[in-house]
């Protein structure tokens, strides 16, 4: 089964949390603080694997995770960082971010692309001791790996998209000129996914030819196999037009070549202006009158033609030694440059809140912050405490319970934690 577009989710690793200790040892008086960092979480990596054909088996799974980094320890022992994960996907695979479509990354080449960035691991107590405050009992929690969800997109890596009608002989041709086996019958819609062959020009020179799945009128708008396979033809260099000169189908050929010009002029018009060679191909069932028609119509247009039959091999020389000359002189495959822009993290905005009273009388204090908040704090050390304190007064959550009218002994709820007003 050909699969060349797929949606994942990924979650790379969270960092580890730091540690609150103190060193405790015989004969060592005021040890000090001695919490360790956590460790960073695991990236997700992306990493091209040449024996992968098709996304097919992202079917199958979709969610893929990085490991969590360790939390921290006592005697300043850091937490191991959390294992990347790494995805394997075919060569040409683009990854973008499934809500904007922006290119993440593109795996054309050997390097492994880190595409979610584990979460960094947070401070553990030893790093928060000063002369003035001697006994830190609190750390900071790890910070969150990111989290996307992805689309995989497979771009085939050809220098030659071979396009055209189906049942123009496109298979017959790679066959003949590569060692490319596809499926070859006498009906339409023969090739059912993109087929790569090498074709061989002379010893130490070579380049790779796609067999696209035939074209329609209509492709562009989904309609039949071509909407699914036009982004295939998308990084090559040259298009090998191939056209039954014959007329033996009962179709013009040359209404056939202008209705798959206008075909990808509407998929992109950037690939219509990609460089084209035209293959007449089985002339050896066409009449001269019916090749010196076709060869002016294409000529007249500016393009290279050349008549070829695929089934007894007649011009494909000179056709592959043309194409191979073309090759030359065009620049290398396309390749996407990444336009995501990672956002930066942002402080923490305490103004920002709501406070509501809940079902049970209590005040709630909805915000996005609560949770970083009690992660820092530690609710059974003094410091710690005027610290929570000192955020609610300045944030003017104080100020807003106030207003709404709080007595002393109501309950204020923030996040998880509950406690008591107390003026």
């Amino acid at each position: 089964m050909f699969v060349d577009v797929v949606k994942i989710k990924v979650k790379a690793g969270d960092g580890g949390d730091g540690a609150v200790s103190f060193r405790r040892e015989k004969y060592v008086a005021a040890g000090g603080p001695d919490g360790g960092d956590g460790g960073r979480g695991g990236n997700v990596v992306f990493q091209v694997d040449t024996n992968l054909s098709t996304l097919v088996d992202f079917r199958f799974k979709r969610k893929f995770a990085a490991e969590r980094g360790e939390n921290g320890s006592g005697g300043n022992r850091k937490g191991k960082s959390g294992q990347d994960i790494l995805i394997k996907v075919p060569k040409g695979t683009l990854v973008k971010e499934a809500g904007t479509g922006k290119v993440m990354a593109d795996l054309s080449g050997d390097e492994p692309v880190a595409v979610a960035l584990g979460g960094r691991g947070g401070a553990g107590n030893a790093r928060f001791a000063t002369a003035t405050r001697q006994v830190p009992r609190f750390a900071k929690p790890g910070q969150p790996g990111e989290e996307f969800e992805l689309v995989l997109e497979l771009k085939l890596l050809a220098d030659v998209g071979l396009v055209g009608f189906p049942n123009v002989g496109k298979s017959t041709l790679i066959s003949a000129v590569s060692a490319a086996k596809p499926k070859i019958a006498n009906y339409p819609f023969t090739t059912l996914s993109p087929v790569l062959g090498v074709v061989s020009v002379e010893e130490g020179h070579s380049f790779v030819m796609a067999d696209i799945p035939g074209l329609i009128e209509g492709a562009s708008e989904g309609v039949g196999l071509g909407h699914d396979f036009l982004r295939h033809v998308d990084r090559c260099r040259l298009i090998l037009h191939v056209v039954d000169v014959s007329g033996l189908e009962g179709r013009d050929p040359c209404e056939d070549f202008a209705a798959i010009n206008r075909e990808l002029e509407n998929f992109s018009s950037e690939l219509a202006q990609r460089p084209q060679i035209v293959a007449a191909n089985k002339c050896e069932l066409a009449s001269d009158e019916q090749i010196a028609r076709f060869g002016a119509f294409v000529r007249e247009q500016g393009y290279p033609f050349y008549v070829v039959s695929a089934a007894t091999r007649q011009g494909l020389r000179e056709l592959v030694n043309a194409v191979s000359r073309a090759l030359e002189e065009l620049p290398p495959i396309v390749r996407y440059e990444s336009d995501f822009v990672r956002e930066e993290a942002k402080p923490l905005d305490y103004s920002q809140f709501t406070v509501r009273r809940a079902d049970d009388a209590a005040y709630e204090v909805v915000c996005d912050w609560a949770g970083a908040l009690l992660g820092s704090v530690n609710m059974d050390d003094y410091e710690s405490l005027q610290y929570f304190q000192r955020v609610l007064r300045q944030s003017g959550v104080i100020d807003r319970l106030e207003e709404m009218g709080i007595q002393e002994g109501d309950t204020v709820r923030v996040g998880d934690f509950e406690f008591t007003f107390v003026y």
